[in-house]
């Protein structure tokens, strides 16, 4: 059985530790603040220029001058900070956001990233995302395993690249993989979903991967 957006978000959260600087990305990473553990102190930081940021709003409690770089309502913190958009990519460019948690359309057995634009679609742009990729010290891509029946984990992406060898680890619905990006070992299933076979990660996967020795006892 697939994983939820929620669930996925839940196990994305797992890669929280406490103090860190997290950025979210828009879609389904947004939902991993509903999943930070109470006892930790996550700082989540947004592109336009907040520090802080709280749950999402309950219905009605809204403030439409509260928003993240996806244009979402938020909640702010009594420790949420303000600064300039200029201030806010200077910590990422800086190295100072140690978790990023982004949406992906395509990832490659490498780590390529392929995020921001189909072609034929009219996008303003590529947001942040390719300085997230290049300036955060750990990116995690969250994402449907599938889209159309088709695999979203590829040998080449055949979307516009965001970044080239820059994702550490892929949340799908069905599974989690890591990525040695740096020494290029390549992609590892490391845990499954529950119910989700070998044979059937397998047969909608395009990419080459590894299997982690210990993947029954993640995946019980």
């Amino acid at each position: 059985m697939a994983w939820t957006r929620d669930q996925m978000a839940a196990r994305a959260a797992k890669e929280l530790r406490d103090g860190f600087y997290v950025n979210l990305g828009i879609g389904i990473p947004t939902l991993v603040s509903n999943f930070i553990p109470p006892s930790m102190n996550v700082h989540l930081q947004s592109e336009n220029g907040m520090l802080g940021m709280g749950p999402f709003p309950l219905e009605g409690e809204e403030d439409a001058d509260l928003i993240n770089a996806g244009k979402q309502t938020i909640t702010e913190l009594a420790t949420t900070s303000y600064f300039t958009s200029a201030d806010s990519f200077g910590m990422i460019r800086g190295g100072h956001i140690d978790l990023a948690i982004l949406g992906a359309m395509e990832v490659t057995e490498r780590g390529d990233l392929a995020n921001w634009m189909i072609p034929g679609k009219m996008v303003k742009g590529m947001g942040g995302a390719m300085d997230l990729v290049a300036g955060v010290k750990r990116v995690v891509a969250v994402m449907e395993h599938t889209a159309k029946g088709q695999p979203k984990l590829l040998q080449k992406c055949t979307l516009p690249l965001t970044g080239t060898a820059v994702i550490d680890l892929v949340i799908t619905d069905l599974a989690v993989f890591s990525i040695d990006k740096v020494g290029g070992g390549g992609m590892t299933l490391i845990e499954l979903a529950d119910g989700v076979t070998l044979d059937e990660i397998k047969d909608k996967t395009e990419a080459n991967f590894k299997v982690a020795q210990d993947l029954k006892s993640k995946a019980a």
